[in-house]
């Protein structure tokens, strides 16, 4: 297992260098650069200083060698637009409002899907189970700013019960939190409800009934166990996606988390900000994959035998 996380954990740091390299000269590829709106209007020999002090007057690959052997050090840089700002300050102190707000999404989103999918299972072509699909369907398919909109139009406008942005209160959270739970509702009952069909096929639950197994035990020690892999698979993804898919809920509810700084990155063209985002979001999916199968093992240790190869 260690020689098996020694090869995943180089293999992190070649796909990090990669997404590093890539996003680097894509960035640079596009016209225009930081201090063009910023020093328009100041003396050149001002606006000198800003391009050098930002290494913006040297050849791209120079930037890029430098840029590199900075992050060796940890060292992510500061704002191009904000000065002074250090990009890891700002990531370290940003994330953790999208995680305050995003993980109690997650961990409601996900209880309530995988509770609903296995009522889906287990009532399969029964009302239940259409209810749950109408709600899975619609939790895929309905645009997250759609529903951040209708939530605030209805709640904050119409009953005035809850506020249609800020930040700093209890309050705050619940619009957000709903908006972010209704896709993992969606997401982990369609899965489950689709694994747990699947086993209940199988030749040894048929086995495990003819011995005269209750149906809960059968249920609990047998269909969840092996029916949940699928959605261990699919939690990369939705911790990261608290991150990334709360670009628009952030700006929308006026959260100060890193999705909202990602986008003034994005506009105002803040490359060191890009950059270091960039960075944490591919590291976090990255290490949650790793996370991911060694999960795998614990909960299926036939698993070991196939990822050892």
């Amino acid at each position: 297992m260690k020689k098996y996380i020694f090869k995943r954990c180089l293999y992190m740091v070649f796909t990090l260098f990669i997404v590093i390299t890539i996003t680097f000269f894509l960035m640079k590829a596009v016209p225009g650069d930081p201090l063009t709106k910023m020093a328009k209007n100041l003396p050149e020999q001002t606006k000198a200083n800003f391009y050098a002090k930002y290494d913006l007057d040297k050849p791209v690959f120079n930037q890029y060698i430098k840029y590199m052997g900075n992050l060796v050090h940890l060292d992510l840089g500061e704002s191009v637009v904000y000065a002074g700002r250090s990009i890891s300050e700002t990531i370290s102190t940003t994330s953790l409002v999208s995680a305050s707000v995003g993980s109690i999404a997650l961990v409601i989103g996900m209880t309530i899907g995988i509770v609903l999918g296995i009522v889906a299972a287990l009532k399969k072509n029964r009302w239940p189970d259409y209810i749950v699909m109408i709600i899975a369907i619609l939790g895929i398919t309905i645009p997250v700013f759609v529903l951040a909109s209708l939530f605030q139009y209805v709640f904050a406008v119409k009953m005035n019960v809850l506020p249609a942005s800020g930040w700093g209160e209890a309050r705050h959270f619940v619009l957000p939190i709903i908006v972010l739970g209704f896709g993992p509702i969606a997401t982990y009952s369609r899965y489950l409800k689709s694994s747990m069909l699947d086993t209940l096929d199988q030749d040894y639950i048929l086995t495990a009934r003819a011995k005269g197994l209750s149906e809960r035990k059968i249920i609990s020690k047998h269909v969840l166990k092996n029916s949940i892999i699928p959605v261990v698979t699919i939690f990369a993804s939705s911790v990261v996606g608290i991150f990334t898919g709360a670009f628009i809920i952030e700006r929308m509810f006026s959260i100060p988390g890193i999705g909202f700084y990602f986008i003034d990155s994005v506009n105002n063209n803040d490359y060191t900000m890009i950059l270091g985002t960039t960075i944490f979001y591919a590291a976090l999916f990255i290490v949650m994959q790793l996370l991911v199968d060694i999960v795998y093992v614990i909960i299926d240790p036939r698993i070991k035998s196939s990822i050892m190869k």
